[in-house]
């Protein structure tokens, strides 16, 4: 059995081809950073439309989910944190989520974006789906591994942090 090395993983980009691989791997997170950013602006307008939602107590308030889940969270004492305003609470998170997907969406600020969903994500995992039994079966642990990527990478193409890096770049400021 003979064992080599590829020579052809790494294109330097000199005369500006770039293969069919490297524009994938180039595009790779985009379809991940569409997905959380419709999702999480879904998420946050939907919340703030739903009048039941954003109630203290009643069927379907952020109350009523919080106290439910209050005895079973990892830390309860986020839980009570959020049970001292619910409503005031779900407006944060309404609004936390919509604007995390904004930035996700449109590339703006994208790694603080990112780590403002994995932020909710984390928070909503160690409460809200803790009790999960699978743990897989919380959504709030995939979510919070989706965003991962996107700390790490931020919003490399049809971004605006692209945008204003490539105005930087031609302007002959920093990158």
């Amino acid at each position: 059995m003979t064992h080599g090395i590829r020579t052809d993983t790494h294109t330097p980009y000199l005369d500006g081809d770039r293969s069919w691989r490297d524009n994938a791997t180039r595009y790779a997170l985009l379809p991940l950073r569409i997905f959380l950013g419709v999702t999480f602006i879904y998420a946050g307008l939907d919340k703030i439309t739903d009048s039941a939602f954003m109630k203290s107590s009643g069927a379907g308030s952020i109350g009523d989910t919080m106290r439910s889940v209050r005895d079973s969270s990892a830390i309860p004492a986020l839980v009570d944190l959020a049970l001292k305003n619910p409503t005031g609470f779900g407006y944060a998170i309404a609004f936390g989520e919509l604007a995390v997907g904004i930035g996700t969406l449109i590339g703006l600020l994208a790694r603080l974006a990112a780590l403002g969903g994995a932020l909710i994500s984390l928070s909503l995992w160690l409460t809200v789906s803790w009790a999960s039994d699978p743990y897989y079966y919380g959504n709030d642990l995939a979510y919070l591994m989706a965003w991962l990527p996107l700390v790490l990478a931020g919003a490399p193409v049809f971004s605006l942090d692209a945008a204003l890096r490539a105005r930087r770049t031609r302007a002959g400021g920093y990158r």
